[in-house]
């Protein structure tokens, strides 16, 4: 019986790896569905009893039974007691669709284009560019090496372990939601200067999903989007994609010019301003507070809606964050982005929209639609966090860590840039705009950079006739990473100068 065919096969095709965490019993079950797949084994082949088949693998029986049992399961043996173990028609299991076209010869194999057209979007083409530089610059995104992995690990286990949890997953949504929506609102009511119940919001993965869904209510093709002259290159994308046509506002110090808007658009001929609420992006100017209600009223008067992105809210290093608009908002002009949780890995992180109910009502359609089922977990989690304190007390303690690498970052940049660039020291936020006074290739410079184990991804690169400047994200990297970076950039920029 050991020298038969079958178990012949059984011993060179199955091997046992125990370094690594799969069960032995579906290494072999999963191996042997190899073996019939490939027709290795035929219908109605009879399989090693169990006692033969532990002693072929050196496996314990029970290890042998639970091997056929899998495979039983799945449905390639049929298990016959005091018979025997027998291979099923592997057709039964993977059936074959035969060839209807001439190219018999590729009926198995999967076309590389379609056969019909589709609809093809240039605007929502992927920004992402790899790298094997050691070093990155981004636009200023937090470091994902502070979150609190231990902590977070008790905080999901016992989330995980609530008996409530299966519960609210047979209940309603909007019960559940209410729950903790009631949470974010007391949350945002109490940092932000909100008076907003859980009607006026609505919590969604990220900003960019939060601005595709208010996007689709309120932008139709060919409607007038204003943004800053320097802009968001992926809500330009999200306006892009539904028709918009995007025209650029001038921005100064004191952010967006709003007299332009005066002067060059008449009433009921914008359908929304963009704003970004703290930091203007990604030149990092404040819209002062003068300019904000100049905004308001003449969005009142000539009837547009404004955009306000939030996105930086929780990176605050000096004095009090500026209330967004929209706490001020008393006409309902004003539909207010945001999220929180950005020191938490991004799985932890919610964006969500805060708009007059009757705007929330319909995005709440249309995210039914796209993301029914939601994350029941990461809302039980982010409920307990804002509930304790654990969210506002994480993000304090991260602010002092960025201001401390955003204050060694520009004195880096005021030893070694200081003749060649000019840059503010923004009072909150992960990113410095800086502008080089020598109107320099910056394609030249990412090139030349990434020769010394440094990439500059194109999105923080900004150039024409009168602009030569990066968004210098600094969050993600250390003060010893920083100072790495720095020296290799100006090594770059001493090169392209020389050149």
């Amino acid at each position: 019986m050991i020298d038969s065919p079958v178990n012949m096969l059984f011993k060179q095709l199955i091997s046992i790896d125990k370094s690594i965490s799969q069960p032995i019993y579906l290494q072999v079950s999963t191996q042997i569905t190899n073996a019939i797949q490939r027709r290795y084994l035929t219908k109605g082949t009879i399989l090693p009893g169990t006692r033969v088949l532990s002693q072929l693998l050196k496996i314990h029986r029970k290890t042998a039974v639970a091997i056929y049992e899998e495979l039983a399961s799945q449905g390639w043996v049929e298990i016959i007691p005091n018979k025997g173990t027998f291979v099923l028609e592997p057709e039964k299991n993977t059936a074959k669709i035969k060839a209807t076209s001439q190219k018999v010869n590729e009926a198995y194999t999967y076309a590389k284009t379609t056969g019909f057209p589709f609809q093809k979007s240039f605007h929502l083409a992927s920004t992402i560019e790899y790298t094997n530089a050691k070093y990155t610059i981004n636009d200023g995104k937090p470091d994902l090496r502070l979150h609190p992995v231990h902590q977070f690990t008790r905080w999901y286990s016992a989330a995980m372990k609530r008996k409530t949890l299966v519960n609210k997953w047979k209940r309603s949504n909007e019960f559940f939601n209410s729950v903790f929506q009631t949470q974010l609102c007391n949350y945002l009511n109490a940092t932000r200067g909100f008076h907003i119940s859980p009607n006026n919001l609505i919590n969604t993965r990220s900003t960019e999903m939060s601005l595709y869904l208010v996007s689709q209510l309120l932008i139709k093709p060919n409607d007038i989007v204003l943004v800053g002259h320097l802009s968001n290159y992926a809500s330009n994308m999200i306006f892009q994609q539904t028709g918009a046509s995007i025209k650029t506002i001038p921005v100064d110090t004191n952010g967006l010019d709003i007299e332009y808007i005066k002067k060059h658009f008449v009433k009921h001929s914008i359908r929304c301003v963009y704003i970004c609420a703290h930091r203007d992006y990604p030149t990092t100017a404040t819209l002062s507070a003068e300019r904000r209600l100049e905004l308001l009223q003449l969005a009142k008067e000539y009837g547009f809606a404004i955009i306000e992105d939030d996105f930086d809210y929780d990176f605050q290093f000096e004095g009090s964050a500026m209330l967004p608009m929209a706490s001020a908002d008393a006409n309902g002009m004003v539909i207010y982005l945001g999220k929180i949780g950005q020191s938490l890995f991004p799985s932890f992180q919610t964006g969500f929209v805060i708009a007059p109910e009757n705007l929330i009502t319909e995005a709440k359609n249309y995210l039914e639609l796209l993301d029914k089922q939601g994350d029941l977990i990461q809302e039980q989690l982010l409920s307990e966090l804002i509930n304790e304190g654990e969210i506002y007390r994480l993000m304090k303690k991260n602010i002092v860590i960025y201001k401390k690498r955003r204050d060694f970052l520009c004195n880096l940049l005021t030893k070694h840039f200081s003749e060649f660039a000019q840059w503010e020291i923004p009072s909150g936020g992960l990113a410095i705009w800086l502008k080089f006074y020598s109107k320099i290739s910056l394609v030249k410079l990412a090139k030349e950079t990434e020769k010394n184990d440094l990439f500059l991804p194109k999105t923080i690169l900004y150039q024409d006739k009168n602009t030569c400047a990066i968004r210098f994200g600094f969050g993600h990297l250390n003060e010893e990473e920083i100072e790495s970076v720095i020296k290799k950039l100006k090594r770059a920029y001493d090169k392209i100068i020389l050149k």
